[in-house]
This record gives structure tokens, C-alpha cells and sequence, in this order.
């Protein structure tokens, strides 16, 4: 599957900016890939940043990337949810109240990178378990239905789209990146 098989009904328009950052890759192999320059860019990050925020008020680099791992983790549970055809309707989950209580400011990039690796290769687990049909299989999250497919493409943007920000509002404020 392909971010292209997916319809306007699959998700929230909310989640299609996240969506739209992705190509044309199938999502198994988009989300190999980004298991493979992740890290790597994790590991780029100089460690003088890692406690930085752009504004008052925003989160930190550590934090920003500890959000991505968490959002990873709720999104594999919704989609392991849906997998298995569960319609019991599953809550949202409060992002701001996640993140104070991550502990982010005292995690290593190298906890970061490996807790990311174990993460994201269960989500690719998964949806390689996944027969194409199921792809298109809906659920509830939030109040809203999405297919699983939907759910495995928006985790991959949602990971893009919080390391394009982190590129221009992190790093690049400083020269770096």
C-alpha cells in the first residue's frame, strides 16, 4: 500500500498534512527506511542542543523527540487495535501531559536511538504481519474513524514532520543541520 490507495475517509483532514510529506514508497518500505536515518540523524544532533527550545513555552529537542517515540508507541497500539478488528472506540491522548512526565531532559541521545530501534521495528513488525486487505480496516481513535493503513502513514509524517521542525526551528536557528 501506498499513501495513494488511501481515501478522504481513511483519516481526519487534520492528519493529512502528515501524510502529504510522504512519497510514493509502500509503507513497509518507508518505514524501514526511516528505521535506518533516524538514528542517525538522533545521533547529529549536537549534545550542546539537546536541552534547547526555540521559544519559551516550546518543548526541548530531547522532548520534541521523546513525543515522537510516544506517539509511535499509542499509534502501534491503535493499529494493532485495528489489525485485529476491535471496534471499541479508543481515547486520544494528551500530548502535553505526556511530555513533562517522559523524563526527556534526563535521556541520552544513545537511549533515544535504541528505544527507537526497538519501537519502530515492532510497528514494522506489525504492519508486515498486516494482509493488504486489512489496510483499509477502520476504527476509532479520538472520536474519529481511520483505517489502519492511514495509521502506519501517519506515523511515518508525523516523524518527518517533527524532524523538519527540529531541522528549522532547532538546529538551523543555530547554524547547524
Amino acid at each position: 500500500m501506498t499513501r495513494f490507495d488511501l481515501q478522504p475517509e481513511d483519516c481526519p483532514p487534520y492528519y493529512r498534512p502528515y501524510i502529504d510529506l510522504l512519497g510514493e514508497e509502500e509503507l513497509t518500505v518507508l518505514l524501514e527506511r526511516q528505521m535506518g536515518n533516524f538514528p542517525e540523524f538522533i545521533r547529529s544532533i549536537p549534545e550542546d542542543l539537546w536541552h534547547y527550545r526555540y521559544a519559551e513555552g516550546k518543548w526541548t529537542v530531547s522532548e520534541v523527540l521523546v513525543h515522537v517515540l510516544d506517539t509511535e508507541r499509542v499509534f502501534q497500539y491503535r493499529a494493532l487495535r485495528f489489525g485485529r478488528h476491535d471496534a471499541t472506540p479508543l481515547p486520544g491522548f494528551d500530548q502535553d501531559a505526556y511530555v513533562p512526565m517522559s523524563l526527556a531532559m534526563e535521556r541520552t541521545p544513545d537511549d533515544l536511538v535504541e528505544e527507537y530501534l526497538a519501537i519502530r521495528k515492532s510497528t514494522l513488525l506489525l504492519f508486515r504481519s498486516m494482509p493488504e486487505e486489512r489496510m483499509f480496516w477502520k476504527g476509532t481513535a479520538s472520536g474519529n474513524p481511520m483505517s489502519l493503513g492511514a495509521l502506519g502513514f501517519i506515523l511515518c509524517g508525523h516523524q518527518k514532520h517533527h524532524r523538519n521542525i527540529l531541522r528549522e526551528r532547532y538546529l538551523g536557528r543555530q547554524g547547524k543541520g
